[in-house]
């Protein structure tokens, strides 16, 4: 049996996790956005019930670390995801956890350019992990 959009498990930690994004400060979903290296769009569809498409276990820790997540809000989304999702936290510590690192530059006023400037900055970033782990490629 389908649920409707907004219903059920799945629905019921997304609305959580809307619930605290909706009373943070603005720009927390893209501060979000940043932390799991992806967009504002992926981040509205993992917030929002109307969404079927479940979060992934491996992105639990940042969203309560960028959200701020209260203890209570914490308890309460970590219900309702163990009913959506039986067993899936135990299976999600595969994926090495991520810190967020922040670095001022200035605006170049140029959209294009700005972009070029974040993206080398990510690719520095992915080549000092690689060099940190001994590998080289």
């Amino acid at each position: 049996m389908n649920d409707a959009p907004g219903t059920g498990a799945v629905a019921a930690y997304k609305r959580v996790l809307q619930t605290v994004c909706d009373n943070r400060p603005s720009g927390t979903r893209g501060r979000l956005a940043e932390a799991l290296g992806t967009n504002r769009s992926f981040v509205s569809q993992l917030a929002s019930p109307a969404y079927a498409m479940p979060i992934p276990a491996q992105h639990l820790e940042t969203i309560f670390e960028v959200c701020h997540f209260s203890a209570s809000e914490r308890a309460a989304f970590l219900d309702a995801y163990d009913r959506a999702h039986p067993g899936r936290r135990e299976t999600g510590d595969d994926v090495p956890r991520q810190r967020l690192v922040t670095i001022r530059v200035p605006d170049l006023g140029d959209a294009k350019r700005n972009a070029l400037i974040e993206e080398a900055l990510n690719e520095a970033a992915r080549t000092f992990v690689k060099l940190a782990k001994g590998r080289s490629e």
